[in-house]
């Protein structure tokens, strides 16, 4: 074209015309949307379900990439009310070695993101959207749906060491009749049976029991001592269930919002130095509202119901005080079902599992009432644990919760387990 122009062959106006089809030829090539239609699409896959907190906050960051970048889509599959996606994402955790099937999930190439956080998720997404948005991740959820399966795991050396085959980020330790245990996987459970069973050892949390023990063993009628004992540390665990579970469900419609977390973790600090403080310092630990008038119409209360010819009155009675007096008591003991519920809350399980959690706390922070009672009733004695016994207790507590706050302050994705 040059040697044409320079021999002067072509009109001033054609060349005018072509001066500007060559320009529009340019701007399109170069603009956003040539650049984009260029480049190969990158598809995000983001499990999530209707009603989740957590998963609008993430649908919300999410629509801002889909919105910036013109080759990026992003599939959405809802999993509480459809039980394709649900499966699929089961197929989806299970070949990314997920330790978690919970929504949000989101999944980047063959990596995937569990939950979210508003102080670490966004940078997690935004470093794997800068690494995959080239095109150069392949797209794991769509080959598992189309069926491809995964591929088995490599069978290790014939003269390795067993620690060879063991796979990275795991703590696997070997327990006699129950074989490997993966340490980081167990933490949580771990941490709900610690908790629960140090949170039972508040002098606040037993003074009902002792005095029902008292008043049961003047009995000649053993079914009755049985039953009405029974009836009341159950209702006693009811109450603590519907408690700690109001206070997970506070949180989770908070979400994960800094200002709470923070908040938690410096009540977890002022609790755990209270605690050991307390263990210290003070030769008799017992409760500080041992004396209140309250208690002094619980007792009068009390007495009257099971003085009642009815077993039925009796026990619905009982029950009914039960309620009444573990709703008041558990203010004294408020600290640990706050900690542990806000760390509970850092990991996204779907409700059952919440409360599964909840209710494996219940059952250790119950053990030393069902030990203190069925003791009771065996020996016809009443027995409690020692001063010393609970000083210890409440040391360790005081120490893990020091240790659970500084880490909802400073570290929180350390208590997101799995």
């Amino acid at each position: 074209m040059c040697y044409f122009l320079c021999k002067g062959r072509i009109t001033r106006p054609e060349r005018e015309s072509m001066h500007t089809a060559l320009f529009l030829l340019l701007v399109l090539l170069l603009s956003p949307t040539a650049v984009n239609a260029a480049s190969p699409p990158f598809v995000m896959h983001f499990f999530y379900g209707q009603g989740c907190p957590h998963c609008a906050k993430e649908e919300k960051l999410l629509r801002e990439y889909e919105n910036r970048y013109g080759n990026l889509r992003i599939e959405r599959y809802e999993v509480y009310f459809n039980t394709k996606n649900m499966e699929l994402l089961e197929r989806v955790a299970e070949r990314l070695n997920a330790h978690s099937v919970a929504v949000p999930f989101l999944v980047v190439g063959e990596e995937c993101i569990i939950g979210f956080d508003e102080t670490f998720t966004p940078d997690m997404i935004r470093t794997l959207v800068a690494k995959c948005l080239p095109g150069d991740c392949p797209d794991l959820v769509r080959r598992t749906s189309e069926g491809e399966k995964a591929p088995p795991p490599p069978k290790a050396a014939p003269d390795a060491a067993p620690e060879a085959a063991t796979a990275p980020g795991t703590r696997i330790i070997t327990v006699p009749l129950l074989g490997d245990i993966d340490v980081l996987a167990f933490s949580l459970p771990l941490l709900t049976v610690v908790m629960g069973f140090l949170d039972g050892f508040n002098p606040c949390a037993m003074w009902a029991l002792v005095f029902l023990i008292g008043l049961l063993l003047g009995m000649r009628d053993r079914t009755r001592m049985w039953l009405l004992g029974t009836v009341f540390i159950a209702a006693s665990a009811l109450v603590y269930f519907l408690f700690m579970a109001a206070w997970l469900n506070l949180i989770l419609f908070f979400g994960l919002v800094m200002w709470v977390r923070v908040g938690i973790g410096l009540i977890a600090l002022a609790g755990g130095a209270y605690s050991l403080r307390d263990a210290l310092a003070n030769e008799e630990i017992s409760c500080r509202m041992n004396g209140s008038e309250r208690r002094k119409h619980f007792r009068i209360r009390l007495r009257s119901v099971i003085g009642q010819h009815s077993l039925l009155l009796s026990l619905i009675g009982i029950a009914l005080l039960a309620f009444m007096v573990n709703l008041v008591e558990v203010v004294c003991s408020a600290g640990f079902p706050a900690i542990y519920t806000q760390v509970l809350s850092l990991n996204a399980y779907p409700a059952w599992k919440y409360y599964s959690y909840i209710a494996l706390y219940i059952f250790f922070y119950m053990v030393d009432d069902l030990v203190v009672f069925v003791a009771a009733m065996l020996t016809l004695e009443v027995t409690g644990a020692t001063t010393t016994y609970v000083r210890y207790a409440r040391m360790l507590g005081g120490a893990l919760m020091l240790a659970v706050g500084l880490l909802l302050i400073f570290r929180p994705q350390w208590l997101m387990f799995g």
